[in-house]
């Protein structure tokens, strides 16, 4: 994906078909190392096609591709209705911690204290 985006960020820049070296360039600025076999396959695959062209094409796949929106809703509902089942183990367990507190406190004197 970044060798992608260094080539469209070259385009952008006014390199209508990007070098090796352009990309190089570019990923070399924020500190990555291009590897060589994935520049040239991106090269390759992008060389002479028109990037505006290519980019609306993608648009036009992605539109026909179901977003799964309807699934987000009912798991959030289902997560809603699960809630307060999730909540009573979470208050039986915060009443056992205050009784565990009040036997610690009755134990800690024990009549005596250890600096005194």
């Amino acid at each position: 994906m970044r060798y992608v985006a260094a080539y469209l960020l070259a385009v952008l820049g006014g390199k209508e078909s990007p070098s090796g070296a352009d990309i190089e360039k570019i990923l070399g600025s924020v500190g990555i190392e291009a590897e060589r076999t994935k520049l040239d396959k991106v090269i390759g695959e992008l060389k002479g096609k028109n990037i505006d062209q290519l980019i609306e094409e993608g648009k036009g796949k992605l539109a026909s591709m179901p977003s799964g929106g309807g699934g987000v809703a009912a798991s959030a509902g289902a997560a809603v209705g699960a809630a307060p089942s999730a909540a009573a183990p979470a208050a039986a367990k915060e009443e056992a911690k205050k009784e565990e507190a009040k036997d610690e406190e009755s134990d800690e004197d024990l009549g005596f204290g250890l600096f005194d």
